[in-house]
């Protein structure tokens, strides 16, 4: 492997880990404590969770799918290839779920917990994201695994 490509590979690993363990954590203890708490704190929590998650979160998370790119069209070896290819699949499937599904409930929340106000619809709009917590988590092990692939076959 080449050091450009080692580069990338390391940069997308940590850059991708980063939203794994942010979703992973949402998975294990943010979505049953949201299910069991009032709807006016899950939409005031977790507007305001929102706000600084979809502010702060997408320079990693594009640095990952970016960095994926690179280590895949730069790697030396099949296996390396196959994996950063399976890597970039996942994030870019990964992305679809969070812009289509979780982007616009987040939306949602962040403009109530501004406003000071609870949507009639919180439990519906927190179980929707809920509902893709859990393959955006497997998602992002997925493409962890990959990138780990590069990382290892060089």
């Amino acid at each position: 492997m080449n050091t450009l490509a080692d580069i990338a590979a390391l940069v997308a690993v940590f850059c991708a880990a980063i939203i794994y363990g942010t979703d992973l954590f949402c998975a294990l203890v943010l979505r049953p404590a949201a299910s069991g708490a009032a709807d006016a704190s899950v939409a005031d929590l977790l507007g305001r969770v929102h706000e600084y998650g979809d502010r702060r979160l997408p320079v990693p998370g594009v640095l990952s799918i970016v960095a994926t790119a690179l280590a895949t069209v730069t790697g030396d070896g099949t296996p390396a290839r196959i994996g950063g290819a399976v890597a970039l699949a996942a994030l870019l499937l990964w992305l679809a779920v969070y812009l289509r599904i979780s982007a616009p409930i987040n939306k949602r929340l962040r403009a109530a917990a501004a406003d000071h106000a609870v949507p009639a619809d919180t439990r519906e709009l927190q179980q929707r994201w809920d509902s893709v917590i859990w393959p955006r988590a497997l998602l992002q092990t997925v493409a962890l695994a990959g990138l780990l692939t590069i990382v290892l076959t060089r």
